[in-house]
């Protein structure tokens, strides 16, 4: 069963980098994930901050793993875009 989407994702983007370490299949199944308020390997402060977030418009971070590597998933406060990147892109 496909969890109903909390928000908009908008454009979504992802930075050079992100393409060529993340497989294809964990970006989509990182921004399921992240559309359903599963913030991924964030702290309780910043999964805190999401849902906060979510409720007042403002912008969503979560964290995931490709394998060994890290990357984030951010959307903006207005929806307009959301961007998959490596920690070192930021």
């Amino acid at each position: 069963m496909t969890a109903t989407p909390l928000f908009s994702l908008g454009t979504v983007v992802a930075t050079p980098a992100a393409v060529s370490a993340i497989a294809p299949e964990d970006i989509a199944s990182a921004l399921a994930r992240h559309l359903s308020g599963d913030w991924g390997d964030v702290g309780t402060e910043d999964w805190a901050e999401n849902e906060l977030s979510l409720k007042e418009g403002f912008r969503l971070f979560s964290v995931y793993r490709s394998g060994d590597t890290k990357f984030w998933v951010i959307t903006e406060a207005d929806r307009s875009a959301t961007t998959v990147l490596l920690p070192e892109d930021y």
